[in-house]
């Protein structure tokens, strides 16, 4: 823990405080003008705005999915497993090549879901709408993907929460008339709380540091369009090799993903 979380979290800290030369060969203390720096900077907030429209968006998206196909498949009928497994599927794919894998599938000139929005009618031709070359389009691109990759997990865990609910409590609300949607909102929901919980904490996390697919994608363009904090963090170290507002960068989403998880934990253990 020391040598793996510890030091670098701390090593990060007080870098953020310098303004860190080329290679670590130099460095000046400055403060807190790093900080400043970041919170002055229009390209920080919009990147921060992006970040919050993903996170939100995507994992909206991916709790309803996830539950509504756990309830699904919690029924057992011919086939479930099957179909299970093939939904499945998604969570055995690395990020990194789903994002490539939508990328082509986006692509203006070949994608396979332009082609078959053309077919059915939907678009007049091909490059109607640019996926990840459009401004309007490029971070909902994304989104997609993520949704496509993560909802699986969503419902996995959400599928655990269901299946360990007493089946007496289903025969009392089958013996009082209950329909399915009652059933759902009176029933499932509040008796997997703690797992919905914990897989919104999961989630909103994993989502706030997407790097992946994003970089596979769009690499945040265009003109920053789908841009998040975590790309952004990057291109500041690796492209411009400013460590020192890097690092700031990092350190403040560090404390608001922090913040995130208390909060959330404090409402769970109130409820």
């Amino acid at each position: 823990m020391a040598a793996f979380l510890l030091f670098p979290l701390l090593k990060l800290v007080y870098d953020s405080f310098f303004d860190v030369g080329d290679r670590y060969d130099g460095r000046t203390f400055v403060g807190l003008k790093n900080y400043i720096k970041a919170f002055t900077s229009h390209q920080f907030q919009m990147d921060s705005w992006n970040t919050l429209v993903y996170v939100v968006v995507a994992v909206g998206i991916e709790t309803i999915l996830g539950l509504a196909l756990a309830v699904i498949l919690t029924n057992k009928y011919k086939g479930f497993k099957a179909i299970r497994t093939f939904i499945l599927s998604p969570l055995m794919i690395a990020p990194l090549v789903a994002g490539l894998v939508w990328k082509f599938m986006l692509s203006g000139q070949f994608g396979i879901v332009n082609v078959l929005l053309v077919r059915i009618g939907l678009l007049r031709s091909t490059d109607s709408i640019l996926w990840l070359s459009d401004s309007r389009f490029a971070l909902l691109s994304c989104i997609i993907a993520d949704v496509w990759l993560t909802t699986p997990f969503m419902m996995l865990m959400f599928l655990a929460g269901i299946q360990s609910i007493p089946d007496s409590l289903y025969e009392s609300a089958s013996v009082e008339g209950a329909n399915k949607w009652q059933v759902i909102i009176h029933i499932i929901i509040p008796n997997i709380k703690g797992v919905l919980f914990s897989a919104l904490v999961i989630r909103v996390i994993d989502a706030a540091r997407t790097f992946d697919i994003i970089w596979a994608m769009t690499q945040g363009g265009p003109q920053g369009s789908s841009e998040l904090l975590s790309v952004h963090i990057y291109k500041m170290l690796q492209r411009y090799g400013d460590v020192g507002y890097a690092s700031a960068m990092a350190v403040i989403f560090i404390v608001v993903l922090i913040a995130i998880t208390l909060m959330t934990q404090l409402k769970k253990d109130k409820r």
